[in-house]
Parts: structure tokens; sequence; C-alpha cells
């Protein structure tokens, strides 16, 4: 139970930070490997979204911009592993 709380508030504060800059983080990908990320949810630091978003929702991911690859990515909120 406290590793699902340390992994849920870990989220949270990586969501807070990526909405104001760039964050570097870490999390395990789906084959086991771990991947170095820099990502953002600053608005100023995206480039535009055009259109409507009518995909459903998923509570389980953590969509974000990268950076380095300049395109959308999303990982399992239970993969996180580390903020840098």
């Amino acid at each position: 139970m406290s590793e699902a709380l340390k992994c849920a508030w870990a989220n949270m504060k990586l969501k807070l930070q990526m909405k104001s800059k760039i964050v570097k983080f870490y999390f395990q990908k789906v084959d086991g490997s771990v991947r170095e990320a820099y990502g953002t949810l600053n608005e100023k630091l995206m480039p535009a979204i055009a259109g409507t978003d009518n995909r459903k929702k998923n509570d389980t991911v953590q969509t974000y911009y990268d950076t380095e690859r300049q395109e959308f990515r999303c990982f399992k909120k239970a993969n996180l592993l580390k903020i840098a």
C-alpha cells in the first residue's frame, strides 16, 4: 500500500512540475527497459494543438510532450521510477 501511495505522489509531483517547465524523469517501458525522458505540459513549450480530442481518457497513463523527440508520448503511471 505504501508503494502505491509513493507512486501516486510522485506522479502528482511530476505532473505539477511539467506544467511549468521541462522535467527529466525515468520510467520503465513495457519491454522492461528503463527510459530517460525530458517532458513538459507547459503550453508555451509545446506546439499548437489543432482539432478536437474525442478519444476516451485513460487514467492509468500519463501523457507528456517529449522535448527530445518533439512529439507527444505516454507511459504507465505505475512504471514511473524517478524524477531527476
